[in-house]
């Protein structure tokens, strides 16, 4: 008997062993059967936003973000609609804007899409300009898409003002100071003998007088930062050149170019139309360049310290104040006849500021690219729409294209010789003599005020002959 009893125990704790293992095994499978159920349901809940997409009701993906954008433009026009009347439509000024705002984003879209083998991609900026050619040049289109010469040169301008913030700020202050002579040749050289030699090809090919030959040579002897800029900024983030400076150098030098090019238009324009002597002309030319760069260094400083550190959204407030300073500084400039002070400003203004940002720079230039993004269709929509096939006569078209080609040709020659003594090998000193070719918003914005001042002049010789044709006679 008391053999037996341990051996029922000892059997007793088996089975309650045995029989308690499953349970555990089960809720081991439980738990394992329950966390492997979690990522399922996780996948299919993931899963479930995708299945939407496909389905038509309501519309996802991408349909849902072209109805969206199209019910945006939409709400723009309405909202533009409630606040100036009639103006928004055909024929009124603020109509052809957004025509040709909306136009020149489909032309640049279309333009990325299309690719030709073996051939780099075309810039958007390709399909702007077309757009806006074709607004101006289509019968139907030209009739009632029409904006106002100073809506369109306001525009042009202030994008030209964003252009030129976005160079001060993307300048590198030790490459600038390494390249200082450099840039200086750069940005003076191959302005001063374009504008020389189109000013002697004009007066020898297209009978013009000296000082309207000179005044046509500064009028395409400069070259577009609204081309050079962002494409140099865009080199520069992918790291090409930057070892010697070479986007830094392109940026401050096409800025300085442009100056150059306005204020010998400028000077030229004095001496045309100005009943002054030409030294007179000249001195006040000079004194523009001097309160610009004054101006821009005093405001640099002032917008490197305010806003303070210590604020709030600090990029936006810095962005904000410098837009507004520089366009305030060009247009201002403009109406009191100071052309070239306000890019001067602008330049020195986004250049002192950048510098005392140190790191956070980097913010500030990403709002002002956003800015930029909404007026570059603007900007070269609106150069497109400055071209008027009609108004232009077959002889002057081929006389006008040998003019600008010769040259051209040599401002490519003389920016090569230029830079051959600058530490450059061959085929860099080739890609700074083609990057110094573009030609667009400066021309314009400088033969529009030459077309308008002509105008005003021509309006009020014929109102004077009508009021007193016989002193006249």
């Amino acid at each position: 008997m008391y053999t037996t009893e341990p051996e029922n125990e000892h059997l007793e704790d088996e089975n309650v062993q045995s029989s308690t293992a499953p349970q555990i095994l089960k809720a081991g499978d439980a738990d394992e059967h329950e966390e492997n159920k979690e990522p399922i349901l996780s996948e299919t809940e993931e899963t479930k936003p995708e299945m939407e997409k496909e389905g038509s009701c309501p519309p996802q993906g991408t349909l849902n973000k072209a109805i969206t954008n199209g019910v945006m433009l939409f709400m723009i026009w309405c909202v533009t609609w409630s606040f100036s009347g009639s103006s928004v439509f055909p024929g009124g000024s603020l109509f052809g804007v957004l025509t040709i705002f909306y136009s020149s984003i489909i032309g640049g879209k279309l333009v990325e899409i299309i690719r030709i083998p073996s051939v780099p991609q075309l810039p958007p900026l390709l399909g702007m300009l077309l757009a806006g050619f074709t607004i101006r040049n289509v019968p139907y289109l030209s009739d009632r898409v029409w904006i106002s010469n100073t809506v369109s040169s306001t525009l042009r301008s202030t994008a030209l003002t964003i252009v030129l913030v976005r160079a001060g700020l993307g300048l590198d202050p030790q490459a600038l100071k390494r390249l200082k002579r450099v840039c200086l040749r750069l940005s003076m050289g191959p302005c001063l003998m374009e504008a020389c030699s189109a000013a002697v090809i004009s007066h020898y090919l297209m009978k013009f007088p000296w000082q309207w030959a000179f005044l046509l040579g500064f009028v395409v002897g400069a070259v577009s930062p609204a081309v050079i800029v962002p494409s140099m900024l865009r080199l520069q983030e992918k790291g090409y050149g930057v070892e010697k400076g070479i986007p830094t150098l392109l940026i401050a030098a096409s800025s300085l170019d442009d100056i150059v090019a306005i204020t010998g238009y400028n000077t030229c324009y004095s001496i045309v139309f100005s009943s002054g002597s030409e030294l007179s002309n000249i001195l006040t030319s000079f004194r523009d360049v001097v309160i610009g760069v004054v101006s821009g260094v005093v405001l640099g400083i002032f917008a490197r310290y305010f806003p303070s550190r210590d604020q709030g959204k600090l990029p936006l407030k810095r962005a904000f104040l410098i837009l507004s300073m520089c366009i305030t500084a060009v247009l201002g400039g403009h109406h009191i006849g100071s052309h070239a002070a306000g890019g001067l400003c602008t330049l020195a203004l986004s250049f002192v500021a950048g510098t005392g940002w140190a790191k956070e720079k980097i913010k500030v230039q990403k709002i002002i690219a956003a800015t930029w993004n909404i007026f570059q269709p603007l900007l070269f929509g609106l150069v497109g729409a400055e071209v008027s096939v009609a108004s232009l006569k077959s002889n002057a078209i081929g006389i006008c294209v040998t003019n600008m080609s010769l040259a051209l040709l040599i401002r490519i020659s003389s920016t090569f010789v230029l830079m051959s003594f600058a530490g450059f090998n061959f085929k860099e000193k080739i890609f700074i003599a083609f990057s110094w070719m573009p030609k667009a918003t400066v021309q314009i914005n400088q033969a529009i005020l030459l077309l308008l001042f002509l105008r005003e002049e021509w309006t009020n010789r014929k109102v004077a002959e009508c009021k007193y044709p016989k002193e006249r006679q």
